[in-house]
């Protein structure tokens, strides 16, 4: 139920009870004694009934969220007399009664001048969209009506409302045309006119629209071809108009779209002509679904160029020739259909390569000649290939016809006559050469002993790493360091993604590093360290040493990507403060295993982003322990500023202690600089060594001085950004303060953990319990 007693607390400006399990009906004088309430948010619970009318006596409320719960009914409130009010979110919920007044209620938004968000989106409200939207607030940047019973056509008023950045209408009944004045919604990044029953033509009025992200026009019955306007979609990302009547060729200028990175979907159309080779500049496109169409003409190669494609449908035109070999490099392909098509000759073998495919669809073709065997075609559930008379072979489940036998038996007899005494000659020769290569190399080194987690680790056969990694191929060439690469990879008949680190032996202190992290990695076990999987100690098919090791793949790179974007398809992402926030517990909480709950006790010896890969949840986990040293009793202390010239740790500019640089061995506190520095680097954005810092300025400097007043002037601007997010349901204000003491706190502890004298750092024990009550604060203020 709703708390009632909080309707007595009179000064009370917010109600924010989102995201809970509340129920029942809202009480009818809920506001009757809180003349200052601003906002009043209680998404996404599961109260009923209507919505009080005495909302309308809320004179002061800026926020109205009722989203995601089971409110139905007439809306009645008078809005005329919520001048303030700034967000009125009613969507997922059961309002409105199915007649043409229900949306009645807009016209006295027209008195909220500063509405900048109205979504009433999936309810019941029918009716037409009445034309005194033209007096909504100028201010307004959402506007989503999807998902009702909304009739008639777009008013053409709708040009009015010019800072509009959403305007999302599908599944509606509306009719008519697009009105060409939406070209005139220049700040506009989504349109969606979906599944609705618009006709005419795309007006070419919408290529006015250059910030445009995301364009949805499907299951229409829009006609002609496709305006060549379209070229001026410099940023979008996403285009769909299947299900409609659409003609004439595919044009040139939307191929050339470099940013379509989610979908391009022109289904089931009338489009034809042929598919251009300027698709290959779609290189980032994962969906393209141009199927149910008159297209012709050959499988451009250039399709292999787009390397992110997941979802390749072209079936049902009349494609003709072969299958290009190329289609077979895309190596990220989920689903690919060809089917009804006219295309000829024999499957390609490189299709048996793609290890990522779940379907793939052959049928209603005429090709010919011998099925694959391994990869996707080993799995008849995976593959469609009836309707090709001609083929042959294939694994037996298919039940397809024996493919004819190539020659006689008797030249086979002859040759095998020929072959085989040649074959035993060379099998005697280079077993010889073999014994005496060993021998010789013997002599020459000591052979390197069996590694301790040989013996714990089931090992991986160079051959096994090769086929997983394509022959360790540069397209899956993930990562690369001092001592080695890193390699994407599908090991064995499970097909496990891994990461393979192969170790660069020709670098001097390769192997130690090897070593080290062999060692390192079989003693200790925690959430946030990387996890391995085996390792390899074999030789290459050249005969040298190769050593790998194998770990979990995780999905979402680097914290280095995510800071720095180096990773191209991570663009359009950036990180939240609560992610950071997250992300700088997991890393403190895997140092602290390593200082204070492993035995012996460890140092990382290297720690920054590259060494920090995210998984599929964002969860942290530190890796590389090339550079990792166990503690001896001897040096559990927790700094050392005696030289050592031993000294057994090198680490990274920028992010090494300086305690180093003068011969002091490697400890405990050393990390905690690490640590420091890579959590100053996350929450300002800037590298420990960057080209706009001031002369002798260095970032925990620069940290310091902004504290405590000036750290919004330092963070980075990502995180302003969520600050001034208009569509925030805290008001921008309250998020600054909150956002602020969070920051102010962050900074504090990555400039204790990074002073130049190792003794007045922190403990990482200390740092972990810091960073959980920060997060903790900033979540808790937000309830």
């Amino acid at each position: 139920m709703f708390p009632q007693s909080i309707c007595n607390i009179s000064s009370l400006e917010w109600i924010y009870l989102a995201f809970n399990r509340f129920s029942g009906s809202l009480p009818f004088d809920i506001v009757v004694n809180l003349p200052d309430l601003k906002e009043l948010a209680i998404s996404g619970n599961n109260f009923f009934g209507s919505i009080p009318n005495s909302l309308s006596n809320a004179s002061n409320l800026e926020i109205l969220d009722f989203a995601r719960n089971q409110f139905k009914g007439k809306v009645s409130i008078d809005f005329s007399s919520l001048k303030n009010l700034s967000w009125l979110n009613l969507e997922q919920n059961n309002l409105g009664m199915g007649t043409s007044n229900d949306l009645d209620f807009v016209t006295f938004l027209t008195n909220c001048t500063s509405l900048k968000v109205l979504s009433l989106y999936d309810n019941q409200f029918k009716g037409e969209l009445p034309h005194s939207i033209a007096n909504l607030s100028s201010t307004m940047i959402h506007f989503r009506i999807g998902s009702n019973q909304i009739y008639g056509t777009i008013p053409p008023e709708i040009r009015n409302l010019v800072n509009l950045i959403a305007l999302t209408m599908e599944i509606n009944q509306l009719h008519g045309t697009i009105p060409d004045v939406i070209g005139e919604l220049k700040n506009l990044q989504i349109l969606s006119l979906s599944g609705n029953f618009l006709h005419g033509s795309i007006p070419s009025g919408l290529g006015n629209l250059t910030k445009l992200a995301n364009l949805e026009l499907s299951s229409n019955s829009l006609q002609g071809n496709i305006p060549l306007s379209v070229g001026n979609f410099q940023n979008l990302i996403g285009f769909d108009a299947s299900h409609n009547k659409l003609t004439g060729a595919l044009p040139q200028q939307l191929l050339s779209i470099t940013t379509l990175s989610l979908y391009l979907d022109l289904s089931h159309n009338l489009l034809n002509g042929s598919l251009l080779l300027q698709v290959g500049n779609l290189k980032n496109l994962v969906l393209l679904d141009i199927s149910g169409n008159q297209f012709s003409g050959v499988i451009p190669v250039t399709l292999s160029i787009c390397v992110s494609l997941e979802y390749l449908n072209i079936s049902k035109n009349f494609f003709h020739d072969v299958i290009p070999l190329s289609l077979g490099f895309l190596k990220s392909i989920k689903l690919l259909d060809v089917s009804c098509n006219n295309l000829s000759g024999q499957i390609p073998k490189l299709l048996d390569k793609l290890s990522f495919v779940e379907f793939l669809n052959l049928s209603y073709n005429h090709f010919e000649g011998e099925v694959p065997t391994k990869g996707v075609f080993s799995n008849k559930a995976k593959i469609s290939l009836q309707g090709n008379a001609k083929l042959c072979g294939g694994i037996d489940e298919l039940h397809l016809p024996s493919c004819p036998s190539k020659g006689s038996r008797k030249p086979k007899i002859t040759l095998l006559k020929v072959l085989i005494p040649v074959a035993v000659s060379c099998f005697i020769l280079s077993s010889c050469l073999t014994i005496v290569y060993v021998r010789r190399r013997g002599s020459v080194r000591k052979p390197i002993d069996t590694l301790p987690m040989e013996k714990q680790f089931p090992m991986v056969s160079y051959a096994e790493l090769s086929k997983a990694t394509c022959e360790f191929s540069q397209s899956n060439m993930i990562g690369q360091g001092s001592y080695g690469s890193v390699y994407k990879g599908i090991l064995g008949e499970d097909e496990m993604v891994v990461a393979v680190k192969v170790i660069n032996l020709k670098q001097k202190g390769a192997f130690r590093s090897f070593v080290a992290e062999c060692e390192a990695l079989r003693n200790i076990r925690h959430r946030n360290l990387t996890k391995i999987i085996t390792i390899c100690s074999s030789i290459d098919s050249k005969g040298a040493d190769f050593k790998a090791l194998v770990f979990e793949y995780m999905e979402n790179g680097s914290l280095e990507d995510w800071l720095h974007q180096t990773n191209d398809h991570l663009e359009v992402f950036k990180l939240s403060l609560i992610q950071r926030v997250n992300i700088a517990i997991d890393v403190a909480s895997a140092i602290e295993y390593l200082h204070h709950n492993c035995q012996p006790p460890m140092v990382h010896g290297d720690i920054k982003p590259s060494n920090v890969l995210l998984d599929n949840d964002m969860v942290a986990h530190v890796g590389d322990f090339g550079l990792s040293k166990f503690l001896s009793s001897d040096h559990l202390d927790t700094a050392s500023e005696t030289p050592s010239s031993s000294i057994g740790i090198k680490g990274t500019v920028g992010y090494v202690a300086p305690e180093y640089g003068i011969g002091s061995e490697a400890s405990m506190i050393g990390d905690v600089y690490s640590f420091g520095i890579l959590l100053l680097e996350m929450f300002t954005g800037k590298r420990p060594i960057d080209a706009t810092f001031s002369e002798g300025l260095t970032l925990h400097e620069i940290a310091k001085m902004a504290l405590p007043e000036k750290v919004m002037e330092v963070i980075d601007p990502s995180i302003l950004m969520e600050v001034m997010a208009t569509n925030s349901i805290i008001q921008e204000d309250r998020r600054r303060v909150k956002v602020e003491e969070c920051s102010n706190a962050i900074l504090r502890t990555g400039v204790l953990c990074s002073t130049e004298s190792p003794f007045e750092r922190m403990e990482m024990r200390d740092v972990v319990a810091n960073l959980c009550h920060t997060r903790e604060t900033f979540l808790g203020r937000r309830v």
